[in-house]
């Protein structure tokens, strides 16, 4: 399984996951979990994702995603799994 972590940060508006639901469902990647809060009018949206269904390469989702947040006005981040458990070991 090749598992990847989203973050979506911003101020909150009608369709963040959706928009960002679609754009996963139209490249076959399957999301494991998610979590979603809204703290005084800001969304903050963190999914982890399984990728082994995509076609494409992981730079070319991350890209198109950090795309897609600034036509909605959030920030997307994506990280693979590995990196992310690392940067964050004590």
């Amino acid at each position: 399984m090749n598992r990847t972590i989203i973050t979506v940060v911003g101020k909150d508006t009608v369709g963040i996951i959706a928009r960002v639901c679609t754009y996963l469902a139209d490249n076959k990647v399957n999301i494991l979990d998610i979590s979603q809060t809204i703290v005084q009018g800001y969304f903050n949206m963190m999914m982890i994702v399984d990728t082994n269904g995509m076609k494409k390469h992981f730079g070319e989702m991350a890209e198109e995603l950090h795309r897609l947040g600034e036509d909605i006005g959030v920030d997307i981040k994506c990280q693979r799994e590995e990196i992310f458990d690392k940067m964050h070991r004590i």
